[in-house]
């Protein structure tokens, strides 16, 4: 057994902080090479979304605690129908709109009580997980899940599931119009990277917040060892190396290169699921105004974390509560 750093200790055979500090996280940009049609080929996508007859259809709404939930289907890209939930205040006014999209553990519900009062949110499964959007063929689990359709850009399934951020902004807007005032995207680790996906080419958000963000830098990710999807991706580019085409395109950390709004973003100085030094990237590369918020560690129990939880989620109210009174 190895000692980490102060109370944390594991058993796995490589370093989840990667013989980094802090300071040398904060020196890793973005990758330095990216596909010429970058900014086109997400264009393309997010107009093809928009065009989308999102026709989302409410199920039976129920009272929790202050909030009204019901269940949601919506149209994606592909003609994929996203199952998810939909949460609004029980009493007073909607003043902001969230999307909230999960891990790649998926989602079994929603979790209303994570946004500050007045929220309007939605919360999908992204195609091919949690409980609402399976599709056939496509694998539930990150480790087969990440790699559907990795061979062309066109076909990744990741290009799918940023659009259905975009098809959930739509649908949630038309069910709850004032929810477009004032617009955030919360998301973490698979949410956190394909939401910097998304929002980068999406100016009806106006505030991200991202936690332990995945995909960033995948040339970087390639060489690191990890047990999430990244070790999925790592094993398959070690036989199709050609691979590494298709993942630019893909790519959180070149993607919030062009993410021009507020931004919060949790990442973790330790992390065995998702490297570190892709977090950080994705954080170093915003250009705009951003808050870093710095976790001992992700996807790692250890004796810190629900007082590290508890504190993401409150200074994640403070700053959705912050900028909706700007």
């Amino acid at each position: 057994m190895s000692t980490a750093a102060p109370g944390l200790h594991h058993d796995l055979p490589f370093d989840p902080a990667y013989g980094h500090t802090l300071d040398t996280l904060l020196a890793i940009g973005p990758p330095s090479d990216e596909p010429a049609d970058f900014d086109d080929f997400w264009a393309t996508r997010y107009r093809r979304a928009l065009a989308v007859d999102v026709a989302p259809a409410l199920g039976p709404a129920s009272r929790v605690g202050g909030h009204l939930i019901q269940p949601i289907h919506y149209t994606s890209t592909d003609g994929v129908r996203v199952g998810g939930w939909l949460t609004a205040p029980a009493d007073g006014p909607i003043v902001r709109g969230a999307v909230y999209l999960h891990g790649y553990g998926g989602r079994a519900e929603p979790e209303p009580d994570l946004l500050p009062p007045g929220t309007a949110a939605i919360w999908p499964c992204a195609r091919g997980l949690g409980t609402e959007s399976r599709l056939p063929g496509v694998a539930d689990n990150g480790a087969g899940h990440v790699l559907h359709g990795i061979d062309t850009a066109e076909t990744y399934i990741h290009g799918g599931c940023v659009a259905d951020v975009w098809c959930a902004a739509t649908a949630l807007t038309r069910v709850h119009p004032k929810a477009a005032q004032r617009l955030a995207y919360v998301g973490d680790s698979f949410g956190g990277g394909i939401g910097a996906m998304a929002v980068a080419f999406d100016d009806r958000f106006d505030a991200v917040m991202l936690g332990v963000p995945s995909f960033g830098h995948h040339p970087l990710r390639l060489t690191l060892p990890c047990t999430g999807s990244g070790d999925a991706v790592r094993r398959y580019h070690h036989h199709h190396p050609e691979v590494i085409e298709v993942l630019r395109y893909f790519d959180a950390a070149t993607a919030a290169k062009r993410v021009r709004h507020p931004a919060h973003v949790a990442a973790a100085l330790f992390d065995p699921h998702v490297p570190p030094p892709g977090q950080f990237a994705v954080y170093n590369a915003l250009p705009g105004p951003k808050t870093l918020h710095v976790l001992t560690a992700g996807h790692f129990d250890h004796p810190g974390a629900v007082t590290e939880r508890s504190a993401l989620q409150a200074a994640r109210k403070e700053f959705q509560s912050a900028h909706a009174s700007d």
